[in-house]
Order: structure tokens, then sequence, then C-alpha cells
């Protein structure tokens, strides 16, 4: 049997993972493959430039795009040395951003002609309510599902292909036929579709799902970046898809609208996307009149 490379998403969950004692290494998958400018399946050199820009931006610069891209240079290489040479095993949970990225890695390792692949997709654990996602567990816990894993089929294969680019094409028409299929390979699929189309400006307030739970929650009365994260997560349906990045992301936007929809008060007149040498609690987020 040849040697086993364990691939994820989450730095959390891949450091759970590498202290799990299963035999084998471990690639943590970096990108937000529900969104943003890309073509699906292999991406080129223009396509990674293209992400490595879509990122940059999605942190608020708190990501150098010299160091995106040459990530997103090294996962690729490392995944078609896999495809090539060893068992390649998936952990991925229910939510939007795991299911596009399996999705897009099956559209890869199919490319690439990988012929032992194996996929573990975790929607729940007994005890663990509500359930997110990997993170939530622990390493003898991630062990003990390692049984469980199955061959991905190649109707498997053929779905994530369709999956991939619905996603890459952002085509709202392919997406909502997907949100229809009632027997998907992919099972979580359908949910995942789901929830992005909810991301979609709405008509009328043009605003997402995510940007409307965290204006509900400022004017509710929240006012620090923690206070407001405890609302919106407890009033988003799990699995959670998105952490703290995506939410100040979110919260910038609302301020910046014209007219802003929210006030930012604190060092600076944005909301730390990434690492930052100014504490989080320094900064309160009130509504506008």
């Amino acid at each position: 049997m040849p040697n086993a490379i364990h691939i994820t998403s989450g730095d959390h969950a891949g450091e759970l993972l590498a202290k799990a004692g299963l035999p084998g290494r471990v690639l943590v998958w970096h990108d937000i493959l529900y969104d943003g400018p890309r073509r699906a399946g292999w991406p080129d050199e223009a396509t990674l430039g293209g992400r490595a820009a879509f990122l940059e931006d999605a942190t608020g610069g708190g990501l150098d795009r010299q160091r995106i891209l040459e990530t997103l240079r090294e996962q690729y290489l490392r995944l078609a040395e896999a495809a090539a040479q060893e068992r390649v095993v998936l952990w991925f949970d229910a939510c939007l951003f795991d299911q596009a990225m399996l999705a897009h890695i099956l559209t890869c390792l199919r490319d690439r002609k990988a012929s032992y692949v194996e996929l573990l997709c975790v929607h729940r654990f007994s005890g663990i309510v509500p359930f997110h996602g990997l993170g939530q567990l622990t390493p003898d816990q991630l062990a003990s599902l390692y049984g469980e894993r199955r061959p991905v089929t190649d109707a498997q294969f053929d779905f994530a292909v369709r999956v991939d680019e619905a996603f890459a094409n952002q085509d709202l028409e392919a997406l909502t036929e997907l949100t229809l299929v009632t027997d998907a390979q992919l099972p979580w699929i359908p949910a995942a579709a789901a929830r992005w189309l909810e991301e979609w400006p709405d008509p009328a307030t043009g605003l997402g799902r995510l940007e409307s739970l965290a204006l509900s929650a400022i004017r509710a009365g929240c006012e620090t970046p923690a206070e407001i994260f405890a609302s919106v997560a407890a009033a988003d349906a799990p699995p959670q898809f998105w952490g703290d990045t995506m939410l100040w992301a979110k919260i910038n936007s609302l301020a910046q609208r014209q007219p802003p929809l929210v006030r930012i008060d604190g060092p600076r007149n944005r909301l730390p996307q990434w690492e930052s040498d100014v504490p989080l609690g320094d900064f309160r987020v009130s509504r506008r009149p």
C-alpha cells in the first residue's frame, strides 16, 4: 500500500490530524474555492495569480500576495506528487467552505489520474452539538473515524467536476440546480450550494445573509467584535463555514457602504482581518442612524 497523505482544510484541523497517530503526512489546503475568480479544475499560472490577488484583498492585505502565490504553487505541486505516488485521504466536513474545496481537489485529482483516493466527510460526532467541523474534535476522536473512510468512486469524481465548474463560474443556474439534487454523489453539496446562494446580495437590501446577521447583531446592541461573532454564530445554521476573518470583512463592508450602515470606532477605521498589532478588543461597532 502506498504512503498516505491526509488532506484537510484549516490549520487547526491539520494540527489535530497530525497528532492523531495515523500513518502518513498532512497537507492543509488553503483557498476559498466557493468565491473569487478562477477556472475550474487544475489552475494555470494566471489563475493562481488571480487567486493570490483575491485572497490578499479578502484578508484586507493581512496576507501578502506573493506569500499567497507561493503557498498556492506549493500545494498544487504537492497534490500532483501525491496523485502520482501516494494514497490520498481527504478529510472534510459538511460546510460550504469544505464542500467547495472537496469538489475542487477531487476535480484536480481526477485531472492528474490519481488511482488511490479515499474520503472521510464528517457531518456529526456523538456528543458535540452543534457540530461545525473537524476542528472541534480531539486527535483521538479524529483517529476513531479513520476506519470510516471509503474509496472515491468514478461517479463522485464526475459529480465533483460539475460542482467545481458551478462554483468556479459562479453560475447561478448551475448552483441552483445543485441545490435540487436529491441523490447527490457528494451528499452535502446541495446544502452547501444553497448556503452560498444566500450570500448573494438580496434584491431588496443588497446584503448577503452573513452581512444581514452581522447588521442585526449590531442593531441589537452587540458592540465588540466578540459579541457580534457570538451573536452571528448563534443565529446562523450549522455547519458554520465562515470564521472571524470573513466576518470582520463583512462588518468592514457595512461600514464602507454609501451611506454607511455601521460605524467602526477604534485605532483604525477597519477591523483587522488578519494578524495585527492592534488588539481587537480596542474596537467598537455601532449602528448608523
